[in-house]
């Protein structure tokens, strides 16, 4: 773990073929949450959305999260915002509560729709998963909650990693970052861990069947080097049938937490291949917090699109990131943020980007940036 301003038209090449990315007007950035006074700095970090394809009549239905650094106590938790106008307003919606620990959930959340069913729990349940840690930081437990009801009521579903006190130096046990995607029938949730005695740390993933037994860890990114620090997994399925990860690497050659991806036949056995440096054509170097996405806009392969808590922009590749080609840097003009969240909206011509402000801020808000491709 570590790491509104005017429309503008930029363009983006890859060989003969040319794509404008433009911050669409009139809702190009939106507050989703803008924190009283009386909360805590940094106030809001780590934003994280959700699309959901339809509840009830609604169609297109997006919901919001972060961490809600709110005056302790009560135990801090983490707020569901909703909108139905694809990120234009936004609403309360309900609360992910801590009911087991008694800490209050305060790290990492993040939200997932299952896309099939698993276990007793139906396709279309909401899952969501978040590091539940006391207020003197001294343990981390990633927990994981479900709504039956697109997210308007939360119950607690199982415990999946516990670790010890949250603070990001080697040679302390804390689990961090949870990250969901369904593979084989199962849930698998990713996550970086510090409890190794091999490593720093490095990122694995467990796997369910049902959501309430979890399988074996496994390596994702182990590095040989104790010191070494890869954080912060997020995953995309890519139309040929690969997965990309990116992940931030502290300890990397090119750069402290330099981003780098691997590109793996599953995403079980992302240790088994080797991790890339991402560098744009023109010099620029992502650094941070990174996160995935792939869009079907773009052309014949579509585009993979990473973001960085070191750029206000975006990196991009438009030939699903095989070996030796190209990432080309785009500007958006939208703010940097600490883990800034990307996701493909419905018309695949557009993205959202989702923060929750820097680290480090002393007066964060939740936004929303739309981008169109």
């Amino acid at each position: 773990m570590v790491s509104p301003r005017i429309a503008v038209s930029l363009l983006l090449l890859w060989a003969v073929s040319v794509c404008a990315l433009t911050v669409v007007p009139p809702y190009s950035r939106r507050t989703i949450f803008s924190p009283p006074s009386t909360y805590l700095i940094p106030r809001t970090l780590y934003a994280r959305t959700l699309l959901i394809p339809q509840d009830g009549a609604d169609e297109n239905v997006l919901l919001a999260t972060w961490e809600n650094y709110s005056p302790e106590p009560p135990n801090v938790w983490f707020p569901i915002f909703r909108s139905l106008d694809l990120g234009q307003t936004w609403a309360p919606f309900s609360n992910v509560t801590d009911t087991q620990n008694g800490w209050g959930l305060r790290y990492q959340p993040f939200l997932y729709e299952m896309t099939e069913t698993i276990g007793t729990f139906p396709a279309g349940t909401v899952l969501c998963a978040g590091n539940s840690i006391p207020t003197n930081l001294s343990n981390t437990q990633i927990d994981l909650y479900a709504s039956l009801d697109k997210g308007r009521t939360w119950n607690f579903v199982s415990h999946i990693a516990a670790g010890g006190e949250a603070i990001p130096d080697n040679g302390l046990t804390p689990v961090w970052e949870p990250f969901i995607i369904t593979f084989n029938h199962q849930i698998v949730l990713y996550y970086s861990d510090q409890r190794d005695p091999l490593h720093g740390q490095k990122l694995a993933h467990q796997a369910s069947s049902d959501l309430l037994t979890w399988g074996p860890i496994v390596n994702d990114v182990a590095l040989p080097t104790f010191s070494d620090r890869p954080g912060m997994t997020t995953i995309t399925n890519l139309p040929n049938g690969q997965f990309i990860m990116t992940y931030e690497y502290g300890g990397a050659p090119e750069a402290d937490f330099a981003i780098y991806f691997r590109v793996s036949d599953s995403p079980l056995t992302f240790n088994s291949v080797n991790g890339s440096v991402i560098r744009a054509v023109t010099g620029e170097l992502p650094t941070s917090s990174p996160y995935v996405t792939w869009t079907a806009h773009g052309g014949a392969n579509g585009t993979i699109i990473v973001s960085a808590n070191s750029h206000t922009g975006v990196f991009v590749n438009t030939a699903l990131a095989a070996p030796g080609t190209p990432w080309t840097y785009v500007d958006t003009n939208a703010t940097a943020s600490y883990t800034r969240q990307v996701r493909v909206l419905p018309s695949n011509n557009q993205i959202i980007l989702a923060g929750g402000g820097t680290l480090g801020g002393t007066a964060n808000s939740v936004t929303g940036t739309i981008l169109e491709l």
